[in-house]
């Protein structure tokens, strides 16, 4: 039988839910600007692009300051422990219907994969993005810096799309593991209303 254990709070809720939206919109608008089709138009493409991105950093200003007053920055702290027994698991077991090899509780709401997921997307994906970012906004201001002897607007624009893909690959990975759950909208439940269903008889060894 299982328990119902609360897991993600309010806020964590609001902005997981809140960045997921905004980098959908930047994603969206962002390859209308790189030319991959024309829907809104290049020019409130780049206005919408613009706005969202600042929003963002504004929501992230927020975040990081609520994990770090309130400890949940250790949520992510990476680990080898159960990496092997995780991959196992997404490859073999959840298809058989196995047990999971790791149990949620709110001091640990991220397997270990997960946890090198998030660092993979803060350490490699988020700076990639954000500095070709910036150097997109002020591009006027090149000369001031004397960037524009070390870097083409081009070069920018290759690194940013490459950033761009490995977000979107991330986003559909993360949406293709909120199926991995004891139903198949049982992650998606937690994440919308904090509280999560155990199964006790899982209890991690």
């Amino acid at each position: 039988m299982s328990v119902r254990v609360m897991i993600f709070k309010r806020f964590e809720r609001f902005w997981h839910w809140a960045q997921a939206g905004l980098i959908i919109v930047l994603l969206f608008s962002g390859f209308e600007i790189h030319g991959s089709y024309k829907i809104l138009g290049f020019e409130d493409a780049v206005t919408i692009h613009r706005t969202v991105a600042w929003s963002l950093v504004t929501l992230w200003v927020f975040a990081i300051f609520w994990h770090f007053t309130t400890d949940e920055w250790k949520q992510y702290v990476p680990t080898l422990k159960k990496v092997n027994a995780m991959i196992r698991y997404y490859l073999l077991g959840i298809f058989i219907r196995a047990p999971h090899p790791f149990r949620q509780t709110m001091l640990r709401k991220h397997n270990p994969l997960q946890r090198l997921a998030y660092l993979f997307l803060w350490v490699v994906i988020s700076p990639m993005i954000w500095a070709t970012g910036w150097a997109y906004i002020f591009y006027a201001r090149w000369e001031d810096f004397g960037l524009d002897q070390y870097l083409t607007l081009e070069q920018v624009a290759f690194f940013h799309a490459i950033g761009a893909f490995m977000m979107l690959v991330f986003l559909i990975a993360h949406m293709y593991l909120i199926t991995t759950g004891r139903t198949v909208m049982a992650h998606m439940k937690a994440m919308l209303t904090g509280w999560e269903e155990i199964d006790p008889e899982h209890e991690e060894k």
